[in-house]
């Protein structure tokens, strides 16, 4: 396993819109001493509450949502830029832990701090303790051309927000 260091929030140097939007990341919980992980593109970190937060939002259908749901904590791993990564990203999003170890298929391995899983390839992770969940529903729109865009097949989103209780790099 790596090692990982901590960096203090206030020297935390990250741009949502590359690292999220454009390298993508992995939601990885754990349930019942298993982990699961996605991947992941929509999200965001900020301050609510008073805290240094991230939020994530994750399909109904998706196999990770029960690990989330039946986990305090959740973390985000995020990679180097490197074609090996992006073909492990790519493949960790399009199969389902229902059906195959994943993980392992792309020779990714679950490591833990403080009891929360995180994906021990990442060179930067931010654990996350779970602080709201909030269904996103069709009445939830006010630009109802975000629900024709993104969920003709009605399988929507839920907002997680998770305090940031650590950000580890290596």
């Amino acid at each position: 396993m790596h090692t990982f260091q901590p960096i203090p929030a206030d020297l935390f140097d990250f741009n949502p819109f590359q690292k999220i939007g454009k390298d993508w990341m992995l939601i990885t919980a754990e349930k019942d001493k298993k982990a699961n992980a996605m991947t992941a593109s929509w999200g965001g970190i900020g301050v609510m509450w008073g805290k240094n937060v991230a939020f994530i939002v994750v399909r109904d259908s998706r196999y990770t949502k029960e690990f989330i749901d039946n986990s305090d904590t959740f973390s985000l791993s995020f990679f180097q830029d490197s074609k090996d990564n992006r073909i492990a990203l790519k493949y960790m999003g399009s199969v389902s832990g229902r059906d195959e170890d994943k993980i392992g298929n792309v020779h990714f391995h679950v490591n833990h701090y403080d009891g929360i899983p995180f994906i021990d390839e990442a060179s930067m992770v931010l654990v996350c303790k779970k602080m709201c969940k909030q269904p996103i529903t069709q009445e939830s729109f006010i630009d109802p051309t975000i629900d024709e865009a993104w969920y003709k097949d009605k399988d929507y989103h839920n907002l997680y927000i998770g305090e940031i209780v650590k950000i580890l790099a290596r």
